[in-house]
């Protein structure tokens, strides 16, 4: 018989858990990963992200062993020895790769679950929204920023990794807000990088989520996996 096929790499498999993390956030998974690589997110939603990544690696092994599964048994193959014994062997992966999937469905449902508390306990939105120009400015920075000084002007002027360019006092005015910080071990001149805050990331970060309204969690379709490992028989 031919060997196993190799994994394919795929695009992020979706998981029963998605409709809960969009709905507390506001953005879809995959607006959410990509925060997550350029820094904008705070600690509790990047562990959040990083987690649910390892789910969707897990569910992508449980689709590729069932899909195998259904290969061996769909008359392609001769029925023989060689094919019970593929057979026994994908049914044990495919058992292994659901016990991986659902150790990873536990851990983040473990870091989901404060975010849904403290998300049901914000009564009201904050008192200081940020300008449409503060939002541009900080997503601007996650990517990398540094504040450099003209040797000839003196001028100071903000360039960040995408090309933006930010005025010095508009700096100011978001370092007095507590959103951005530098490192001012570097000097002017040479480039003192600038970064959010922790305050700046969960700033961004709820000025970019559209309202929403929490609904009750939907049971459970027909075929979803549970977070209890089954037994082998």
């Amino acid at each position: 018989m031919p060997p196993d096929p190799a994994p394919a790499a795929v695009r992020r498999a979706v998981s029963p858990l998605d409709h809960r993390i969009e709905a507390v956030t506001g953005h879809d998974v995959d607006t959410l990963w990509a925060y997550r690589d350029r820094g904008v997110l705070d600690e509790p939603h990047a562990h959040l992200v990083d987690r649910h990544r390892e789910l969707a690696r897990a569910e992508t092994g449980v689709t590729f062993y069932r899909v195998l599964l259904h290969r061996l048994s769909n008359g392609e193959f001769p029925v023989d020895g060689a094919l019970f014994a593929r057979i026994d062997r994908t049914v044990d992966q495919l058992e292994e790769a659901a016990n991986v999937r659902d150790a990873a469905a536990l851990k983040v449902i473990t870091a989901l679950e404060p975010i849904e508390a403290a998300a049901a306990a914000s009564s009201a939105p904050s008192e200081t929204p940020l300008s449409s120009a503060d939002q541009a400015a900080l997503l601007a920075i996650a990517g990398g920023a540094k504040l450099y000084e003209h040797l000839l002007t003196g001028r100071m002027l903000v360039t960040t990794a995408s090309g933006t360019r930010i005025p010095y006092a508009e700096l100011q005015q978001l370092e007095g807000a507590g959103l951005v910080s530098r490192d001012t071990g570097h000097p002017v001149h040479a480039g003192q990088p600038v970064a959010l805050t922790d305050a700046g990331r969960a700033a961004l970060f709820a000025a970019r989520r559209p309202p929403t309204t929490h609904v009750p969690k939907p049971p459970a379709l027909p075929g979803a996996w549970s977070s209890t490992p089954a037994r082998r028989r």
